[in-house]
């Protein structure tokens, strides 16, 4: 059974729910990397986004985007970052999902992308640039190592898309909420209720919202509506922040701890 399979399942059995962290590999280095993954899951984190760096992250906001060309500067590669996965599963097992550009695993071999995610412990990929509809271009690698692709949906999806999505989706379903509004209005709670009652007739795969807030308010509200919480540019934040390796994982353990408290 996949990671992402087993961590839901023993979640659901404690009525709790996900909080997924994300940072950007190679930000500020790779050992850095490791250890703010360690200690987030030391915290909380049930499962963790990997940022693979790419010159032109279209999907990311100024956080993020400044985190890969960091990352890349530092000379970060795709190889570099499947061998210090497979260090880090010599110390845990927490479910770790790629948030990858498709170009680079189209450059890397698409074969030995999915190859070298297996042997390193890598669940699953979200690839922004490569939708649902254009998913089969990997199924026969997703299938062939068992590897996720994770859709992503965003609640302005048509009924007949967002179908199609829930039906054909593995491990969890990455949500896009209407907007990331920092107060939860009247608006907002329909919007977020009208998408999660649509999926949950549908599907009963784990549902994840995605969220740039970090209010504990805000967050706490979140809850009822899906079975996790992703949280972006957040943790990426406090790598980049200026601090000893020490002090940066503390700020990183520190913020996962108060959203895992919140959600």
């Amino acid at each position: 059974m996949n990671r992402i399979d087993k961590t839901f399942f023993c979640l659901r059995q404690n009525d709790e729910k996900a909080l997924i962290t994300f940072i950007t590999a190679g930000d500020p280095d790779l050992d850095t990397t490791a250890r703010l993954i360690l200690e987030m899951e030391n915290q909380g984190a049930d499962i963790v986004e990997i940022g693979v760096p790419f010159s032109d992250p279209i999907a990311e906001g100024p956080a993020i985007q400044e985190a890969n060309i960091r990352a890349l500067a530092n000379g970060t590669t795709l190889k570099k970052i499947f061998n210090a996965i497979c260090s880090l599963r010599e110390k845990t097992q927490i479910p770790l999902v790629f948030f990858i550009y498709y170009n680079s695993m189209l450059h890397y071999g698409l074969d030995k992308f999915f190859s070298d995610c297996a042997n390193a412990g890598v669940d699953g990929v979200i690839i922004p640039d490569l939708p649902h509809e254009e998913s089969g271009e990997i199924s026969e690698y997703t299938k062939k190592y068992g590897v996720y692709q994770i859709f992503m949906v965003a609640s302005t999806s048509t009924q007949e898309r967002m179908e199609a999505i829930c039906r054909n989706a593995a491990g969890f379903l990455y949500c896009m909420p209407p907007s990331d509004a920092a107060d939860m209005t009247d608006e907002f709670e329909n919007n977020l209720n009208e998408m999660f009652s649509k999926m949950n007739m549908i599907s009963d795969i784990p549902k994840c919202i995605y969220s740039d807030s970090v209010r504990t308010e805000y967050i706490h509200k979140l809850k009822k509506y899906s079975d996790g919480l992703i949280v972006g540019s957040a943790i990426t934040e406090t790598a980049a922040a200026v601090g000893t390796v020490d002090e940066k994982t503390g700020k990183a353990g520190a913020l996962t701890r108060k959203l895992k408290n919140a959600f």
